[in-house]
């Protein structure tokens, strides 16, 4: 029997290792608590939830409800273990974390194709079948090595996230599609004008805005060319203009003038169904990130998807780094999986960890390495964190991830359940397959 090294039994790792071993793959399981202890956890558990105790949405137009109904597809023991201690909690899946990760310790620590070993990997073996599942608060020694595995400048410690919004949700009415200086694709990003009386009360809340406190395992470093914008605020009236909102280098063409200020939107994906702000990543809270920034005259109904943040996370630049199977391109025989990937929130890092335990399993079998459809939200997310141009940032299961629809629809929600119809239809076809060979 061929071994695989799972080094971290948080969700990802304990998925994974539940899936190699469920597959005849002898699994050597590690995991550093409860000897060593990160500045997160509280007990030595396996899938410990140390942030809110809910997976998020079970709703199937969600995202994260989407993914939740995908995994359970593909027989994943975190997400069926989660409904087992369930706690109502509106429509998330909540559950009583404690009893939770009890159970997932038993039944990983009783298989008989697991050895649990209780030590830190310092250095990941070159040689052998591995999957890297160490998570946010992977310790300095591990970290170091992966640097040296991926490169010293494709690990990042910091999350540095502006805010990404649905495009169908901005009003393009108020501003003009170009680039600075005319240097690239006209439609590359989207330029929200302000006025000089729209930009200063904008500024004026900015300031006002409550933020988020830091916790006890982050550090308040920023580095120059990622300052929060409220930071940015704070050294003066004028700083926003000369730094994410200066207008050099765009004229209106409504106008042939320059504007006073802009907020440049990017295009997030191929379909342009996602626009993120550049440059305004923050510390400001959820609520108060909404009520500031739909200040900005496009924005003013804006929905969005996913919220800044600026926070302590070890993740690779997966895009440079890793191919669709989550196997490293110079290293095909180690695999990464969990938030360490830049996929964000519990459901996700779940879904990496089912799909390299797949695929380090069918690597030991000398099978094809496999990907789900992109028309599920799994495989839509997957290629996102893999195929990204530029820096990638972290990313949760959001709906504007998944292809169009071949039709128009003009509801949302009968828009999101065609999106989620298709995705299990998908994902079921794909789960059929895989399970031929």
């Amino acid at each position: 029997m061929r071994k695989v090294i799972v080094i971290g039994a948080g969700l990802a790792g304990s998925e994974c290792a539940w899936q190699l071993a469920n597959r005849g793959i002898e699994v050597h399981l590690y995991e550093m608590r409860p000897h060593q202890m990160t500045p997160a956890h509280r007990t030595g558990n396996f899938a410990e939830l140390v942030c809110s105790n809910t997976f998020g949405s079970m709703e199937l137009t969600s995202g994260a409800g989407l993914l939740k109904e995908e995994l359970l597809i593909l027989d994943s023991l975190i997400i069926k273990t989660a409904k087992e201690f369930y706690v109502p909690a509106g429509t998330a899946l909540a559950v009583d974390r404690e009893k939770f990760s009890q159970r997932i310790t038993e039944i990983l620590t009783h298989h008989p194709n697991i050895k649990v070993f209780y030590e830190e990997v310092k250095k990941v073996p070159r040689d052998e079948v591995v999957v890297i599942a160490s998570g946010p608060l992977t310790s300095q020694a591990l970290a170091e090595d992966i640097k040296e595995l991926v490169g010293y400048e494709y690990l990042y410690f910091y999350d540095a996230i502006s805010p990404i919004v649905e495009a169908d949700s901005v009003d393009f009415s108020k501003g003009f599609w170009g680039s600075r200086y005319n240097k690239g694709g006209e439609e590359d990003y989207f330029n929200c004008t302000l006025t000089e009386e729209e930009y200063r009360v904008f500024y004026e809340e900015l300031l006002k805005a409550e933020k988020v406190p830091l916790k006890d395992f982050e550090k308040a470093v920023y580095f120059e060319g990622c300052m929060p914008i409220e930071m940015l605020a704070e050294r003066g009236y004028k700083t926003l203009l000369f730094g994410p909102m200066k207008p050099v280098g765009l004229i209106d063409p409504r106008t042939g003038k320059e504007p006073f200020a802009v907020v440049q939107l990017r295009r997030e994906n191929r379909e342009g169904t996602l626009l993120s702000l550049v440059g305004f990543q923050t510390r400001m809270t959820y609520s108060e990130q909404k009520r500031v920034f739909r200040l900005i005259p496009c924005l003013r109904n804006a929905v969005f998807v996913k919220l800044g943040s600026m926070h302590r996370n070890t993740f690779i630049q997966s895009n440079r780094i890793l191919t669709p199977f989550l196997n490293m391109r110079k290293y095909p025989n180690i695999f990464f999986a969990g938030q360490i990937t830049g996929v964000e929130g519990y459901t996700a890092s779940v879904g990496t960890g089912l799909m390299a335990g797949i695929n380090a399993s069918r690597l030991i079998r000398g099978l094809d390495l496999v990907v789900p459809p992109e028309e599920t939200m799994l495989g839509s997310l997957i290629r996102y964190i893999t195929s990204k141009q530029g820096t990638l940032q972290p990313m949760a299961p959001v709906m504007g991830l998944l292809p169009p629809l071949d039709q128009k629809v003009k509801s949302k929600e009968e828009k999101r359940r065609l999106l989620a119809e298709r995705a299990i239809r998908a994902m079921k076809a794909f789960k059929e397959e895989i399970l031929k060979e």
